[in-house]
């Protein structure tokens, strides 16, 4: 059975950094895309970044490209997500999903971190 869990948010400034780790098990990965998503209070969940695990290719929200990286650690089956000049806008709980790269819905989802950014 197919695990993610989330770990890294908290609180912090605007202008401050955070990276969030996302613990993939129950399967090997390759063929599938891992993504961080995030919703804020009163809207809809919103795609922020993807990887696809074997090639680490990545994709980004516009949001946030330029100032934050997705990436990979295959040895210990751990998505990141470094998050840099951090604005309150980020403010969100933040959830990793996982797909296969052929596939248009993501079928597997964790249970969320908080990032709160203040001003």
């Amino acid at each position: 059975q197919v695990q993610l869990v989330e770990s890294g948010g908290g609180l912090v400034q605007a202008g401050g950094s955070l990276r969030l780790s996302c613990a993939a098990s129950g399967r090997a990965f390759s063929g599938y895309a891992m993504g961080w998503f995030r919703q804020a209070p009163g809207k809809e969940r919103e795609f922020v970044a993807r990887i696809n695990w074997s090639s680490g290719t990545t994709y980004y929200a516009d949001s946030v490209k330029g100032r934050f990286t997705i990436s990979r650690d295959n040895a210990k089956n751990t998505v990141y997500l470094q998050m840099n000049s951090l604005k309150p806008e980020d403010t969100a709980v933040y959830y990793c999903a996982a797909k296969t790269i052929w596939t248009t819905n993501y079928d597997y989802w964790g249970q969320g971190t908080q990032v709160t950014v203040s001003s």
